[in-house]
């Protein structure tokens, strides 16, 4: 492999180097901020479902599950109380973010990380010695906030310490960690709710401890990325630390493009109006469009009330929390299949395939559950093959997320900013994201209540939407060096009339300073 950059065959400056041990370390250390995230989703929905639980904070709730089994089964968890409950943490998240993106941009990416690590330590903390609605309320706060923290800085930090031939891969470890924070989550709630006295909930909630601590000492030992140190003017160690991370000698072609896109950032002073100008409107689109979607995939009506959808559905409480864990394995396991396709299929065909396989099953089971319940939510006896076909097609449903935009929707947004904007959009993208977990969140057992089964049908015509979106307007990532992603918007069919050549500071700048003649597609 020659020294400094060069061009690869297709036109696309490369840059040397490979993936070492000390990348992989840094990157699963970091990739596990996504367990606190995927910890609390896990136990929300389980906790929600135990007797023991609503009978001390959501006494009305717990009264009508215990009513007649032929009663309205869509509505017997709507209660305000127990959305605000749920929904309380991502709206915390989105408010820390936001906060989030000026510690990341000014101190590091690291910093930002152990911030989240200790709040959720705090939060956990709380809601495990609850007496009181208030404070788990509180206590889901904190959780919110550390999350907040956490997202921001994670998904920047593995696509920037990661090669790019393997960024696809190693950022996707982010959501390979939420994956198993929900499983595992899902495992404790199934043993712990078949604890005698009933307070088993405690063990679920005050466990979330554990995956901060892991992100908190985590965050201690990890190297901040070099993007980082030069934008934070260490330039020397910057350089020391890329030739470590990329394991060759000769890092000068990257490291200037590196100082280069630091110098474009420095010259931003107000990086949050800065996102309005007409070149970044691609950047800013995706970091609005790909969060909202990525929500309203239906993904939280099944991994938050997993174990309250299987109840609902007519399962015991034992079988919903195991039905949950079912859905929980089949999420780790197609997290796998992305992290060895992303970088060789690509992202837009894991989007098409996994849009398609999630409306084919939301249209399934919304007819399972249709034909079954009707509209006015009574059962009657549940078959078990009936129950069997709605799980399969549930673990259908999840595996097709898991494998497009579970992953995706994280990786995606991470990789296309350049430096100078990278930070407040990826609060952007986080807030997005926050904002619709949140109304979801507080709407959806509502939205049970009254539109019945027709709730997977309008996630359904969402699905339809963001494929349709994607393959109209997502171009192709793979393969491409993170502060060269301006070749992509410019070679787009539509977004090149807003990134024209000689306006997107990185890409073209770079190219032309560094003399390889490197081609701008």
């Amino acid at each position: 492999m020659p020294a400094g950059g060069f061009v690869a065959g297709d036109g696309q400056k490369a840059y040397p180097g490979k993936l070492t041990p000390f990348v992989l370390f840094t990157c699963v250390v970091a990739a596990m901020g996504g367990l606190i995230f995927g910890y609390d989703i896990g136990i929300s929905g389980g906790v929600t479902s135990m007797p023991s639980f609503l009978r001390r904070f959501f006494p009305s709730v717990y009264r009508k599950q215990q009513e007649d089994a032929t009663t309205n089964q869509y509505c017997q968890y709507d209660s305000p109380k127990l959305t605000l409950f749920t929904s309380s943490l991502y709206l915390a998240a989105l408010i820390s973010s936001l906060v989030a993106s000026t510690v990341t941009r000014k101190f590091g990416r690291r910093l930002s990380m152990l911030f989240g690590g200790i709040l959720f330590c705090a939060g956990a903390l709380i809601n495990g010695f609850a007496k009181h609605v208030w404070m788990l309320i509180v206590g889901r706060i904190l959780l919110g906030f550390g999350i907040g923290f956490a997202n921001q800085s994670v998904p920047l930090y593995l696509s920037e310490m990661a090669p790019y031939k393997y960024r696809g891969a190693l950022n996707i470890g982010f959501q390979l960690s939420i994956t198993i924070g929900i499983l595992v989550a899902e495992v404790l709630n199934y043993f712990f709710a078949k604890i005698k006295g009933g307070w088993g909930w405690r063990l679920s909630l005050g466990g979330a401890v554990v995956p901060a601590l892991i992100i908190t000492l985590g965050s201690l030992v990890l190297p901040d990325t070099p993007n980082s140190m030069i934008e934070r003017g260490q330039h020397e160690e910057a350089k020391t630390k890329l030739r470590r991370i990329r394991g060759v000698d000769d890092v000068s072609q990257e490291f200037d493009d590196l100082v280069a896109a630091s110098k474009e950032s420095q010259s931003i002073e107000h990086p949050w109006t800065n996102l309005l100008r007409r070149k970044y409107r691609p950047h800013l689109t995706m970091a609005i469009m790909i969060p909202f979607f990525q929500q309203l995939t239906g993904i939280n009506v099944i991994m938050f009330y997993a174990p309250v959808l299987f109840n609902t559905i007519g399962f015991t409480t034992d079988a919903s929390l195991m039905s949950a864990v079912v859905t929980g394995s089949v999420n780790v396991a197609a997290t796998l299949v992305s992290i060895y396709g992303v970088d060789k299929w690509g992202r837009r065909f894991l989007f098409l395939e996994g849009g398609t396989q999630m409306l084919i099953c939301q249209a399934v089971v919304a007819a399972c559950i249709g034909a079954k319940f009707g509209v006015d939510g009574t059962p009657g006896e549940l078959p078990k093959w009936y129950a069997i076909v709605v799980v399969t097609f549930i673990c259908i449903y999840v595996a097709g997320f898991a494998w497009s935009w579970g992953p995706l929707g994280w990786l995606v947004p991470s990789e296309i900013f350049p430096l100078e904007i990278r930070s407040a959009a990826q609060s952007i993208t986080v807030s997005v994201n926050m904002i619709f977990t949140f109304i979801i969140a507080q709407i959806f057992l509502t939205m049970l209540c009254h539109l019945k089964f027709g709730l997977f049908l309008v996630f359904a015509f969402f699905v339809v939407v963001m494929s349709i979106f994607v393959y109209i307007f997502l171009p192709e990532t793979k393969g491409i060096p993170i502060e060269e992603m301006g070749q992509v918007w410019r070679s787009h069919w539509y977004w090149s009339r807003f990134v024209e050549d000689g306006e997107y500071g990185n890409g073209l700048e770079m190219g032309k300073s560094s003399n390889q003649g490197t081609k701008h597609v």
